[in-house]
């Protein structure tokens, strides 16, 4: 488990090695202790550069892919930041150290739960985890300046697109379940969408409603 200087600068020497330079981004990847969010046998594996699985059949990003798509969203300290697919809450971590506040919104109760109560231990008290359709967005707490979705959407969720406030961000990973996925870049402004396609992705997909069992 990574725990002394020399392990983490290693950590932060690959990320960026990989191209990450966002000096907000290296703090929030070096400051949050990613050991947290695996489970207990994965924890010696925790900073390796590859997905973890977690319950409920669902992954924790590997940790290059989460730098890239907080250096991408393009977060300020003053941003309002929805994200999709809570996961371990990891992503969650990593934005709350940048932005202002960071709605969450999770599909599986078990992994809400989990997440809710390891981010309050860690005093991360600017995420507020839900259970829900993550498809569908919070309109309530909207609108968002930033928008991260981490699970793959095979078409744009136009309702997420609604709920970004204009001149906002959304990045989530867009592509069949069964095939090729990129990370697409969104920005909103007063003239309609702006699509940028990044760099290939492998994700678990998006899905609708909220599950009924987990």
């Amino acid at each position: 488990m990574i725990g002394d200087d020399n392990a983490r600068m290693e950590f932060i020497l690959m990320l960026r090695q990989r191209g990450i330079s966002d000096q907000a981004v290296l703090r929030a990847m070096e400051e949050v202790p990613r050991e947290r969010f695996v489970s207990e046998p994965a924890a010696k594996q925790a900073y390796a550069d590859r997905a973890q699985p977690i319950a409920c059949g669902q992954t924790i990003s590997q940790p290059y892919v989460v730098a890239y798509m907080t250096e991408v969203l393009k977060v300020e300290p003053h941003h309002r930041v929805l994200e999709v697919g809570t996961g371990s809450g990891y992503q969650a971590a990593v934005l709350s150290r940048i932005a202002s506040r960071v709605v969450s919104i999770e599909r599986y109760r078990t992994l809400a739960d989990t997440a809710r109560a390891r981010l309050k231990s860690l005093g991360y008290d600017n995420v507020e985890v839900l259970l829900g359709d993550g498809m569908r967005g919070e309109p309530i707490r909207g609108p968002y300046d930033r928008i991260v979705v981490t699970a793959a959407a095979e078409t744009m969720p136009e309702a997420l697109v609604e709920q970004l406030a204009e001149g906002g961000i959304m990045v989530l990973p867009l592509g069949p379940h069964h095939d090729a996925q990129h990370i697409v870049r969104i920005t909103k402004t007063a003239d309609g969408l702006k699509h940028e396609k990044l760099i290939a992705v492998r994700f678990v997909p998006l899905l609708p409603g909220q599950a009924r069992e987990l």
